[in-house]
């Protein structure tokens, strides 16, 4: 049974009526022991565009490419399963257990560069859900896509937290090569049980250890991202991870303070107080105190760094790991002279 990250399924909130079913509404012979070994879905959907375009200054891109909506990683924190509403489906288990797919994703890569009006801009895979999630295994999606940033020279950027990626070294390498790549590994925690539970189904912490000496070993540059910070669960971490980053290399380690979006409160609540109950009421008041009293917050510039005493302390703590174990040379700034509007006919000349 594939381990799921939600304990709980919460209503979607654009539906008007819900379907509740009580104990005693089933006989015992109705009890499948089979049914709670759900098999995930792929759901094929045909988007109009690739590109979603966003305006917040707390992000370093201006569009995300997601080739899949919903994410079979688990993650109980994800602000992405919020999304999964606008689907039909809930943020809760549905989440994780109905992925979509864009099958024509690298068809209409290909049409926006090649409009008229098209200039080249950041463009950052994963600014939703994870482009290297299991699915990718079966779809194999991400790889048409850098294949086509590939053909088009236009710059792109990666932010994962599966060592999937080491399967597509072959086009980093030659993205890296015309300065065209920043790629991005998520690294919550080095230890593996606080993983599992918070993380079920993404790459192992050695994994993406490993995967990170193997990037840099290739040449790519790496930032490492400590996200979410989670107070009482991972915040302990922060010296010996950054340590691990920069001993395999990373140029630079980010991170992210946890806000609890949407549904993703009572999601993340009822985990924390199955998962570690002992320290649930620690964790959240915590979390609070980070987002001036509430669970989440929207406000630019703050949102993502928090604001207090406990985010004041993070961000000191982190200041000095860096200043200590980062010695990695940042990159230059990616190319986008390069672009190539239509390749095949540039090639002729």
């Amino acid at each position: 049974m594939a381990r799921r990250g939600a304990q709980t399924n919460p209503h979607n909130r654009f539906f008007a009526q819900r379907y509740e079913e009580t104990d005693d509404a089933r006989m015992p012979w109705d009890i499948d022991e089979e049914e709670h070994k759900k098999r995930t879905k792929f759901i094929e959907v045909f988007p109009k565009s690739i590109l979603s375009e966003n305006d917040s200054p707390d992000l370093g891109f201006r569009y995300g490419i997601n080739p899949y909506q919903g994410c079979e990683h688990g993650c109980v924190y994800c602000y992405a399963r919020n999304s999964h509403e606008y689907w039909g489906f809930s943020a809760g288990t549905e989440f994780e257990e109905n992925i979509l797919y864009k099958p024509h994703a690298a068809q209409l890569l290909k049409e926006t560069f090649r409009k008229t009006g098209y200039q080249p801009d950041h463009i950052m895979f994963s600014g939703n859900t994870d482009c290297y999630q299991p699915a990718e295994r079966k779809f194999g999606i991400t790889r048409q896509l850098l294949e086509v940033f590939l053909e088009h020279r236009h710059p792109v950027g990666i932010i994962t937290k599966n060592a999937l990626i080491l399967r597509d070294l072959d086009l980093l390498k030659e993205l890296h090569a015309l300065n065209l790549l920043r790629v991005t590994l998520s690294i919550t925690t080095l230890r593996e049980d606080v993983r599992r539970a918070m993380e079920p189904r993404t790459s192992s912490v050695k994994q993406r250890l490993l995967a990170l000496e193997t990037l840099v070993a290739a040449g790519i540059p790496v930032n490492v991202n400590m996200a979410p910070i989670i107070l009482g669960i991972n915040s302990d971490e922060i010296p010996a991870l950054v340590k691990a980053a920069g001993e395999r290399g990373a140029y630079s380690v980010s991170y992210i303070m946890v806000r609890l979006n949407g549904q993703i409160a009572s999601i993340f609540e009822d985990w924390v107080r199955k998962t570690f109950p002992e320290r649930a009421d620690k964790v959240l008041n915590q979390i609070r105190d980070t987002h001036g009293g509430k669970l989440n917050e929207s406000e630019w510039g703050s949102r993502m760094s928090g604001k207090g005493h406990y985010a004041d302390q993070v961000a000191d703590l982190f200041r000095i790991a860096r200043k200590r174990f980062i010695t990695a040379q940042a990159p230059e700034p990616m190319s986008f002279e390069l672009f190539r509007r239509d390749p095949g006919q540039l090639s002729l000349f």
